[in-house]
């Protein structure tokens, strides 16, 4: 299959003399016609990418990066957290299974803990700091712990009033979480992994932000934001939001820790100006064919309830409640959680058990968000506000994260970077 690459947005970097500033690509492995792992690796060497941060420990995977010099960031998947944050022996069986086994081969230099998980997988955020001391301790044992290091990547909406950078506070209902965490972060020597999407605050800023400003383009200095309280000019969002997890940080005394930038992109239908709420092509998100039942229905409990979605419309003598079947509900919460989302293709994953599709799955009076239905209406639904609350941001991401984040991507590029004030 064709390997579709994301329109990625970067940045300039300053970088430490003890490490350059990189680029590498992100690689999902949870789909039915993924590459073989050594089709993908033939890839990278063919791009010279240099770093890839793969989103499981996939042993296929592992493998094939082995003796080729490429640096490996190897993630506990967010369904695995659990286990791993609640026992030490299950998270040193997860650090010989998935690192002793393929190191110094594969050249692993970083493990991620979960992903994104305050804001998609609240109910694990007691034991993540547990996860991130367990998986270090593990790596202790194996005198591996100078080699590795450990994180876990964050959202950045837990960022509040990014703008301007130097007032930038975490959403404090996490501090029990963040404080400790970053109190591990800097014991270990370790980055702060953020995942910064300036699409979001884009798309959120009812026209404030300018277009050229999210995607990179040149600004006259008479254009660019400024920092009242620094002075600093900005010439891009990526940059001022960086720079706000550093003051988000500094807030909580913490001055020493650099930012790692895990994910970054633009949605990819070919041109970073195409938005999400462009209507002329119609997109929904339905249950993927052959999907585990059981998987359907963790994940329609997470769109129904935490998601944010209305599930009304699929209650016994409501107009989507037949075929009253798991498929049926799953489709309607699904497509639901996607439009309310704007349509970000990572909306429409739900681990893997989601599929984007142009085909209307509204039929007799149950009509999808989306549909232009029988008499050409468009159904609407409004987003979750970003950066409101703690509840609002859980709903903001996709659940199951840690597998790739939209179908149509492969591979995605990300920015690897240390960027310091």
């Amino acid at each position: 299959m064709a390997v579709h690459i994301l329109l990625l947005l970067l940045a300039v970097s300053v970088a430490t003399a003890d490490e350059d500033a990189f680029i590498g690509v992100n690689i999902g492995t949870y789909l039915s016609d993924m590459p073989h792992p050594t089709q993908v690796v033939a890839l990278l060497k063919a791009q010279q990418i240099r770093h890839v941060r793969l989103y499981d420990a996939d042993r296929g995977m592992l493998v094939a990066l082995a003796n080729t010099g490429i640096k490996v960031a190897v993630s506990v998947p967010n369904e695995q957290l659990l286990g791993i944050g609640q026992s030490n022996s299950t998270a040193a069986n997860w650090v010989s299974r998935n690192i002793v086994a393929h190191y110094p081969a594969t050249n692993i230099t970083t493990i991620c803990v979960g992903s994104e998980v305050l804001t998609t997988l609240p109910n694990a955020a007691p034991v993540l700091v547990n996860a991130l001391k367990f998986i270090h301790s593990a790596l202790v044992a194996s005198n591996l712990d100078h080699q590795i290091k450990v994180s876990t990547p964050l959202s950045s909406s837990l960022i509040l009033d990014s703008f301007p950078p130097s007032q930038a506070f975490f959403n404090r209902s996490w501090n029990p979480v963040l404080v400790p965490m970053l109190n591990f972060l800097q014991s270990t020597d370790s980055s702060l992994m953020l995942n910064i999407y300036p699409y979001y605050d884009y798309m959120q800023s009812n026209g404030v932000i300018p277009l050229d400003y999210a995607l990179f383009k040149p600004l006259p200095p008479n254009k660019e934001a400024v920092d009242s309280n620094t002075l600093v000019h900005y010439s891009n969002v990526f940059d001022a939001m960086v720079d706000a997890a550093y003051f988000a940080m500094a807030f909580l005394n913490f001055t020493n820790i650099p930012v790692m930038v895990t994910e970054s992109g633009w949605p990819s239908k070919g041109s970073g100006s195409v938005l999400a709420n462009d209507t002329t092509n119609q997109t929904y998100c339905t249950a993927r064919d052959g999907a585990d039942p059981k998987m359907l229905q963790a994940a329609l409990d997470w769109a129904c309830g935490p998601g944010k979605v209305d599930c009304s419309a699929l209650l016994q003598g409501q107009p989507c409640y037949e075929p009253d079947n798991v498929i049926a509900h799953a489709t309607y919460a699904f497509d639901t959680y996607y439009h309310q989302m704007r349509k970000d293709p990572a909306a429409c994953n739900f681990n893997g058990v989601a599929a984007i599709t142009t085909s209307d799955p509204s039929h007799g009076s149950c009509i999808f968000p989306g549909s232009l239905g029988k008499n050409g209406t468009m159904a609407n639904i409004t987003a979750p506000s970003l950066n409101s609350t703690i509840s609002d941001s859980s709903a903001y991401k996709i659940y199951g994260s840690s597998s790739l984040r939209s179908i149509l991507t492969v591979i995605r590029l990300l920015v690897w970077g240390f960027v310091f004030l």
